[in-house]
């Protein structure tokens, strides 16, 4: 249905401006701003159309995983602890994996 007004109202878009025939410019004439209001208007009403019709790619439907284990009876049997070692020129921090 959207496709359909959208496809008419750009075929009364083209043929107004085809048909409507514009004078000679003047300054003082109300014209240029009506044919920029009217415009403005064709194009909301034609953008609206557009931003309202479906996406042309397919949507991926939602995947759902299993949750990750949950530990009964303590932490897991290894973490990991911050140790303090000497490098040869100072003192420093490095993660160790300590399994129990």
């Amino acid at each position: 249905m959207k496709k359909t007004v959208f496809a008419i109202l750009a075929a009364a878009t083209v043929a107004t401006g085809s048909v409507a025939t514009a004078p000679q410019a003047e300054a003082r004439g109300g014209a240029v701003a009506a044919g920029v209001l009217g415009g403005l208007a064709a194009g909301a009403i034609i953008g609206g159309a557009i931003a309202n019709s479906p996406p042309a790619y397919a949507v991926p439907a939602p995947v759902y995983a299993a949750p990750p284990p949950a530990y009964v009876g303590g932490p897991p049997p290894c973490r990991m602890i911050r140790e303090r070692f000497w490098d040869g020129y100072g003192w420093r921090f490095r993660r160790v994996e300590v399994c129990d």
